[in-house]
C-alpha cells in the first residue's frame, strides 16, 4: 500500500495597525495525514488563543493527564509546555497575543489568566461563538483573517495599559531576550528589585527573573530552528547561557525535554516559525 498523503499548509498575515499592539502574529494551518501524537505547546513572551476550524483543540493536563476540549482556548503567560494532544489532522488559526492585548481585548492583565488554559467564550462571551462560526464558513485564509479582525477589533480598549515602569520593564526585556540583569532593570525604572518583582507579577503572572527566562529559552528555540542551525554551544553562549549543560537543564524545565529530543520529536511542522506573510490556499 502507499503511504498517505500529508497536508502541510499555513498562512500568516501582519496584523493591522489597529490590532497591532495586541496581536503580535496570526497564523493559519491545516495539517492532514500526520500520524496521531501530542505536540508541545512550549514558554512564550505571547499569550495564545488558538480558534479550531475543525475538531476541539484537545490539551492534556493534571497527573491523570485529563484531556479538556477548546474550540476558541487561550493560554496565558507560562513556564511549562502545555500538551495539546491529536490525531494527525489538525486545522485552525492561532494568535500571538501581547501582554498588552491582553488588557486590550480582555479587560484584564495577563497575570489573571496566569499559565491556565480558559476557553475564550470565558473572556470575550458571546463573540467567541460568532468568531469560531465565522472562521468555519470563510473559503479562504484571506477571508478567515478578516473575521479575525473584525470580531477581535469591537472588543479593543477594554482597559488601559499597564503602569509605564511595567511597560518599559517588559519592553527592555524582549529587546535584549531576557539578558538584561533584573538589578539593572530596577535602578532604569527606579524602583527597588523587590517592588519591581511584586508589581511585575501582579501584572503579567510572572516574575522579572521567570520572564527572562522564558524569552532566553525562546530566542534559544528560533536559533534551533534556522535552516543550518548552530551547535548546541553556540546556542547557549548566544543566549546568556553559562554553557551547554545550562542550556539543556533550562529546555528540561521550562520544554520538559532536552532541545536535542524536542527537534527529533517533534513531527508536526505547527505554526511555531518567525515568518509574517499574507498566504491563501
Amino acid at each position: 500500500m502507499g503511504s498517505v498523503a500529508t497536508v502541510d499548509q499555513t498562512a500568516r498575515v501582519r496584523p493591522s495597525a489597529r490590532l497591532a499592539p495586541s496581536v503580535a502574529r496570526c497564523v493559519g494551518y491545516r495539517y492532514e495525514g500526520f500520524g496521531p501524537g501530542t505536540h508541545r505547546g512550549l514558554p512564550s513572551r505571547h499569550l495564545t488563543v488558538v480558534l479550531s476550524l475543525d475538531a476541539p483543540t484537545r490539551t492534556l493536563a493534571g497527573a491523570d493527564r485529563t484531556p479538556d476540549a477548546f474550540m476558541a482556548l487561550v493560554g496565558g503567560l507560562h513556564t511549562w509546555p502545555v500538551t495539546i494532544a491529536h490525531d494527525g489532522d489538525l486545522a485552525g488559526v492561532q494568535l500571538d497575543l501581547t501582554p498588552e492585548g491582553a488588557r486590550s481585548l480582555f479587560g484584564l492583565p495577563a497575570a489573571a489568566i496566569g499559565g491556565d488554559v480558559l476557553s475564550l467564550d470565558d473572556l470575550i462571551g458571546p463573540r467567541a461563538g460568532e468568531l469560531v462560526e465565522r472562521l468555519a464558513e470563510g473559503p479562504t485564509w484571506r477571508a478567515r483573517f478578516a473575521v479575525v479582525e473584525d470580531v477581535l477589533s469591537r472588543g479593543i480598549g477594554r482597559l488601559p495599559g499597564p503602569a509605564p515602569e511595567l511597560a518599559y520593564a517588559w519592553r527592555r526585556l524582549a529587546e535584549t531576550d531576557g539578558t538584561v540583569r533584573i538589578a539593572d532593570l530596577a535602578r532604569e525604572v527606579g524602583w527597588s528589585r523587590r517592588h519591581l518583582g511584586e508589581r511585575f507579577a501582579a501584572e503579567y503572572g510572572l516574575r522579572p527573573k521567570e520572564a527572562a527566562r522564558v524569552m532566553r529559552f525562546e530566542r534559544s528555540k528560533r536559533l534551533l530552528q534556522r535552516p543550518g542551525r548552530p551547535s548546541l554551544a553556540d546556542v547557549a553562549a548566544a543566549c546568556g547561557y553559562y554553557d551547554q549543560a545550562h542550556l539543556a537543564r533550562e529546555w528540561n524545565d521550562l520544554a520538559g525535554c532536552p532541545p536535542s529530543a524536542w527537534l527529533a520529536d517533534e513531527e508536526l511542522p505547527f505554526v511555531q516559525g518567525d515568518e509574517d506573510a499574507p498566504g491563501e490556499p
